[in-house]
């Protein structure tokens, strides 16, 4: 699998699995069978409660429906198609900042050329042979489909011998509640802090000990360091 490394806005680097053009043409499957159904059964619902309208009250409900599904589920659902969540996959920025509505509509632009009036064949010649495996939308709107499963969880299981932690003692229950991405974070930013203790990264692993403590509302100890792989410990124990 092809890989990117994104580095956030907080000078964090994360590394991040390329969604295949076989990944990325299964979600589209997924999300066209989505599409139709839902589509099929709200048409025989019409049909049944509106006998001699149906015609044009589907066209304001189900044609907005099918054009909008790819757009508004990006939008609102941090870049996830449900046939991007059912592969695992989800749309980012190569800059490491928050997509935005006009990136997702950039992308959904282009959807058209890329996909549907070449019946794919656009975008799979674009992904196959960019660097990033983007299509023309994505180079436009300068995001990337990565896939956030398998490769990213490994990552944090592979961290720990899970067999050693059998008696550990869990020291910040709270982490539970906090997404894989934060940790994931955690994890990188003390790999980069190892690899360079300069003073970008120092930075970096000081702004995220304050993220963590505001968002569990605790004070963690002095030792940044041990308060962080303390975090990623009972995160691993607790979800595991």
């Amino acid at each position: 699998m092809k890989s990117i490394e994104i580095t956030t806005t907080q000078n964090v680097t994360i590394q991040y699995g390329l969604a295949s053009v076989l990944e990325r043409a299964i979600a589209l499957v997924i999300d066209v069978t989505v599409i139709s159904t839902v589509s099929s059964i709200v048409f025989g619902l019409l049909s049944w409660l509106f006998p001699y309208g149906s015609d044009i009250v589907s066209y304001l409900i189900i044609l907005p429906f099918i054009l909008l599904y790819s757009l508004l589920f990006e939008q609102f659902n941090n870049g996830q198609s449900l046939g991007k969540m059912a592969l695992k996959l989800r749309v980012i920025r190569l800059d490491g900042e928050k997509v935005n509505f006009l990136d997702y509509l950039m992308r959904w632009i282009f959807r058209a050329l890329d996909i549907y009036f070449s019946f794919g064949g656009v975008a799979v010649l674009t992904v196959i042979s960019s660097t990033n495996s983007q299509r023309i939308g994505d180079l436009l709107a300068n995001t990337v489909v990565v896939n956030v499963g398998k490769t990213e969880r490994m990552k944090l299981d592979n961290l720990l011998k899970l067999n050693k932690l059998d008696k550990y003692i869990v020291t910040y229950p709270q982490v539970i509640h906090l997404p894989e991405d934060a940790m994931l974070t955690v994890k990188e930013t003390l790999t980069k802090y190892a690899k360079h203790n300069n003073f970008a990264h120092q930075k970096a692993l000081d702004l995220l000990v304050e993220k963590m403590e505001q968002e569990l509302q605790i004070i963690g100890p002095q030792n940044k360091v041990q308060f962080l792989k303390t975090l990623l410990k009972d995160y691993i124990v607790l979800t595991r």
